[in-house]
């Protein structure tokens, strides 16, 4: 187990600051980056919400204290230096002043931007419920919400079986097919249901402790 660490064992720069990193906590993604002084993390470990240090405007301030979009501490971390920390948060809206969910929206090059691999079943369960609140004709996802829950549930059951004949007598790249079209028809079950698929993630993580 190892020990905890204190602020005034973290190293603060001449300026009396650390770089700070802020990461969904849930999907992985990267939101933002800034930093924070003694008296900032001080304050961000009292209310659990986070607190930085404006180097423009040389004040504290309380992400979300204008837009409403607070950031809900889940832990913090500090890397093998102590000169940098690494925020687990739940984002209640989006980290970015532009409006986009997060700061690192843009690619270097200017090409779009390529999901990461922990960002997949988030997007994906997004698209499947942008498909069940659209309905757009010729998509195979608004044709299953057509057909209704029954037919979802067997549709799940019809791959979940398909997924064990594979694991048995497939190859390994049958088994990663299977897999994935289990994963998609489960997500569409979780919508027909109205679970959100972070629930079902916050049920395995407590499953974890």
């Amino acid at each position: 187990m190892p020990e905890p660490v204190s602020i005034s064992d973290l190293t603060f720069d001449e300026r009396g600051l650390i770089p700070v990193i802020v990461q969904d906590w849930l999907t992985g993604e990267v939101l933002m980056q800034a930093y924070m002084n003694q008296e900032s993390l001080a304050r961000t470990i009292q209310t659990g919400r986070t607190w930085f240090w404006s180097r423009s405007r040389r004040k504290l301030w309380n992400k979300g204290e204008t837009s409403g979009h607070f950031q809900f501490v889940k832990s913090i971390r500090y890397d093998c230096d102590l000169d940098t920390l690494l925020v687990l948060a739940e984002q209640r809206g989006f980290a970015c002043h532009t409006g986009e969910h997060t700061c690192f929206h843009r690619s270097l090059d200017g090409s779009p931007l390529s999901p990461a691999v922990y960002e997949t079943l988030t997007r994906l369960y997004g698209l499947i419920e942008e498909r069940k609140r659209l309905m757009p004709p010729g998509s195979y996802t608004a044709s299953l919400f057509e057909k209704g829950a029954g037919a979802i549930r067997e549709k799940v059951v019809e791959e979940a079986s398909e997924l064990a004949a594979a694991a048995k007598e497939g190859g390994r790249e049958e088994v990663i097919y299977e897999a994935a079209d289990l994963f998609y028809h489960l997500g569409v079950l979780l919508a027909a249901r109205d679970v959100d698929l972070a629930d079902v993630l916050k049920e395995l993580l407590e499953r974890w402790k």
